[in-house]
């Protein structure tokens, strides 16, 4: 049995602000939110808390109540440390990656659904709308193999080469090592994300390397791998015999069967943080509007 999270702050040596060699980590306040940055620097490091090398930025939120209104405040705070993981200029392409019709992985495409993509505005139009200076974004949520029968990556890449961005965001839901951290924590990686991880689905992964552009990763908690609970409530390092570890694993895997733990509330908790991860990314791209203008353009 082991570990087994989606987050760089939950990963073995980094909790708890232990450092691990070649791992720097930084702890600050930003508008409403406190952050963790997480920045693994070297490949060894990367192999000893098994997260590949970048930045990962967690934002801590209160309780799951905060996400009640995607308040703006909130918003804007994840909205800047997107803004510096972006370049300055050229086309997003935000992906919503997951099934919207399995509610703990419905975060991705119910993001794309509040996405201001302005892609298509024709210039005079902008001009007479006093829209000029929207930046250029698509939104794409390209389903998952079960239903298009073609491979995330595969559908991405495609659309990367013909509109040629500047970067893409892909939004997913994560797993947790914590039930506490579940709907609380939202994670931004600037080294791109495996598709399908949060719900053991794990895909080929988007990253610069495969898509040739910058890969920045957003996602939140939706699940907690029923192996990971047991391990974390049960396991004691002294007294624990490899048998009784045993008898856990095939407990939380029958017949070989993952189990991933979610809240009752998850419909909700889903919802919540789709719209406040939607209006970070609208408010990081399009700086030059406010959450009521998006709110408007978007009605």
């Amino acid at each position: 049995m082991g570990i087994r999270t989606d987050l760089a702050i939950e990963s073995t040596k980094i909790e708890g602000g232990i450092p691990q060699k070649g791992v720097e980590i930084d702890q600050y306040r930003g508008g409403e939110l406190s952050f963790t940055a997480v920045e693994v620097k070297t490949r060894e490091a990367a192999q000893a808390i098994g997260k590949p090398v970048g930045r990962y930025i967690t934002a801590e939120l209160s309780s799951p109540s905060d996400l009640a209104e995607a308040r703006t405040g909130e918003a804007a705070a994840i909205a800047g440390e997107l803004r510096r993981l972006l370049p300055q200029e050229g086309t997003v392409l935000v992906v919503g990656l997951g099934n919207r019709e399995i509610t703990p992985d419905a975060l991705g495409p119910l993001v794309i659904s509040d996405v201001l993509a302005t892609r298509h505005f024709e210039g005079r139009l902008m001009e007479e709308s006093g829209l000029s200076s929207l930046r250029p974004v698509a939104s794409l949520a390209p389903g998952v193999l079960g239903q298009t029968g073609m491979e995330t990556g595969e559908i991405i890449r495609s659309v990367v080469g013909e509109i040629e961005p500047a970067a893409v965001i892909a939004i997913d839901a994560l797993a947790a090592r914590s039930l506490s951290r579940l709907g609380c924590t939202i994670q931004l990686a600037d080294c791109g994300i495996a598709p399908g991880s949060g719900v053991a689905n794990r895909r080929k992964e988007l990253s610069q390397e495969t898509l040739g552009v910058p890969v920045i990763s957003m996602g939140i908690p939706t699940v907690v791998d029923g192996e990971t609970l047991a391990f974390d409530l049960l396991y004691r390092p002294e007294g624990t015999s490899e048998e009784s570890m045993e008898q856990l694993r095939q407990m939380f895997q029958p017949q070989g069967r993952s189990m991933m733990v979610t809240p009752r509330e998850v419909d909700q908790m889903v919802e919540r943080g789709a719209k406040l991860i939607s209006m970070a990314i609208n408010l990081a791209l399009q700086p030059d509007l406010s959450a009521e203008e998006i709110t408007y353009l978007l009605a």
